[in-house]
């Protein structure tokens, strides 16, 4: 909210404050005059006479206690101040209360038969938010378009994108329309995406989620990707080799990820630690599978890429969040000797998202040559969003893997959601537009067809 707003958002407060006591006057104005015309007041006519003769006398004491009153009132605005002070903290207390509770219930095999009523009770109150905000809103349908822009703006802040109400969205087709950042979400935008996919299996971005196949579009792109050979290994059949990475045929992210420097030297990404014997990897392996970070025994093997190949530094990881030939943001990642992340905008400006905030450091970024490759590779893929993922070698960017749906994507904050959001439907929205006009992603359909050829062989 901009200085203007702020003084017009302050002046209707002050306009409803002021509409509030002309009622409160009149209000008053009429017990006044019920009073007067009561017989009680007829009749205590000569105790007030009385009581402002001694008034009078008692005019220095009333002095000193109104000095009293003064300073009392001063500490209690003190008070309310600590008071607002506390609160803010309990917040939080309130939260770890909350924690312990739904353990002790866990713990006493009392949790799902309470669920219900947790889940109840969340509802109700939510319905009557939405329906406190959403009366507010109504309030001021007729008010002045300026008064009206700024109410709604605020109390859209509040209603998640389900919740907003077809008057307010009419207020944002208008000219001059309210933005209708609220209703932007890339959480809510991937969800759905993840139940179109549920009701349309196979999307056209997860058969890029394939290891093999995305090297393989990268490659007819004319992207550097890392040496890969093609089989998939069980843990039986792995071969003992050093300068290699060790990772799951399917799956994204770190689990299960291994870079095999030498047999004695192999660093389990997922869990920054260093295997010192084959051994320890394959048992390594062994517990990824039994704890589900790896789903399947079927792994690839594929060349290690190096920052710095003298001091054996692995190549960091640099993750292009990009909306069908737009980046909305870039992630970059060093996993040796301990995991540390850094977020960029497409401008170069070093940003907070709400994730990672406890492990961000100050990477190097990328140029816009790199951010071009990857704007080049998102608009060959006929989908709103795709993250591309590359590594930093000694001689520049090496593609990595596709990732269709990002590990923990819910954890943005709200202002990054919103923005993300905004990028996604704005992909979407050309994306159709280029559909329409005719544009075919020969090198994409070409792919995927050999693809599904080779696996219905």
């Amino acid at each position: 909210m901009n200085q203007q707003q702020a003084n017009k958002q302050e002046l209707l407060q002050i306009d409803e404050a002021i509409t509030h006591i002309d009622q409160q006057i009149q209000d008053d104005k009429k017990v006044i005059k019920q009073i007067e015309t009561s017989n009680t007041w007829k009749t205590s006519k000569a105790y007030r006479r009385l009581k402002q003769m001694v008034a009078n006398d008692e005019k220095v004491e009333r002095t000193q206690f109104e000095s009293i009153i003064e300073e009392l009132e001063i500490a209690l605005y003190h008070a309310d101040d600590r008071i607002a002070e506390l609160q803010l903290k309990d917040t939080e207390l309130t939260k770890q209360a909350i924690y312990q509770q739904i353990r002790d219930l866990k713990k006493e095999g009392k949790l799902l038969s309470f669920l219900d009523t947790l889940i109840q009770d969340k509802k109700q109150h939510q319905q009557n938010y939405r329906e406190a905000l959403i009366y507010t809103a109504r309030l001021y349908m007729q008010a002045e378009e300026e008064d009206q822009q700024l109410l709604y703006e605020k109390i859209l802040t509040g209603l998640t994108i389900e919740e907003i109400p077809e008057f307010m969205i009419r207020a944002g087709l208008v000219e001059d329309a309210i933005p209708l950042h609220q209703a932007s979400s890339f959480r809510g935008s991937l969800n759905m995406r993840m139940r179109k996919n549920q009701m349309q299996p196979g999307l056209p971005e997860w058969p890029l989620d394939d290891k093999r196949t995305a090297y393989e579009f990268a490659q007819k792109l004319e992207i550097p990707t890392p040496d890969i050979d093609h089989e998939i290994y069980t843990i039986d059949t792995i071969p003992v080799k050093e300068g290699i990475v060790l990772k799951p045929a399917e799956g994204a992210g770190a689990r299960g990820v291994y870079l095999i420097h030498a047999t004695e030297d192999i660093f389990d990404v997922k869990n920054s630690s260093t295997l010192s014997t084959w051994s320890e990897l394959i048992e390594s392996m062994q517990r990824d599978l039994q704890t589900g970070a790896v789903e399947a025994d079927a792994w690839i093997v594929e060349q290690l890429v190096y920052e710095d190949r003298t001091e054996q530094q692995p190549a960091r990881d640099i993750k292009f969040y990009s909306f069908y030939g737009k980046v909305g943001l870039i992630l970059e990642i060093v996993r040796d000797p301990e995991i540390r992340q850094c977020w960029w905008t497409v401008s170069g400006e070093r940003i907070g998202t709400g994730k990672y905030e406890e492990s961000l450091f100050h990477g190097l970024g990328v140029n816009s040559e790199e951010i071009a490759m990857a704007e080049k590779i998102s608009s060959e893929v006929p989908v709103p969003f795709l993250r591309i993922d590359f590594l930093r070698g000694e001689n520049g960017l090496v593609f990595g893997e596709f990732t269709p749906k990002p590990g923990n994507y819910d954890e943005f904050d709200q202002q990054t959601d919103q923005l993300l959001g905004d990028y996604f439907l704005d992909a979407e929205a050309r994306l159709i537009d280029d559909l329409l006009q005719g544009k075919a992603f020969h090198t994409y359909k070409e792919l995927v067809q050999q693809t599904d050829m080779m696996e219905t062989k």
